[in-house]
């Protein structure tokens, strides 16, 4: 055997022998896990009532520029300043999410 070999068999035991004196890790908790639950509820209805809002906003915007194409760039800019509000309301629903599951 050349040096190549030793080292590596060496690195590979060193390796093996540090993940094998490791405490055992805990057991899995039984049973249902309700934060998980709640938090896929609440990500799925934050979700859908957040795309709800969006489309009808973007159909409020289409047809108030249709109707007066003078003011397409307000109507726009309130158009994006809404969007983003809708959205970071489905953001804050999935930072509470993450708060009832417990990470």
């Amino acid at each position: 055997m050349n040096k190549k070999h030793i080292l590596l068999f060496v690195l590979l035991a060193l390796t093996a022998f540090s993940a094998l004196g490791q405490t055992p890790a805990e057991p899995a908790p039984t049973g249902v896990r309700w934060g998980v639950i709640s938090a896929a509820f609440v990500l799925g209805i934050s979700a859908a009532a957040g795309a709800i809002g969006q489309s009808r906003a973007i159909a409020a915007a289409v047809e108030g520029i249709a109707r007066n194409p003078g003011a397409a760039g307000a109507i726009r800019l309130s158009m994006i300043i809404g969007l983003a509000l809708i959205e970071s309301l489905v953001i804050y629903a999935l930072v509470i999410a993450f708060v009832i599951q417990g990470k």
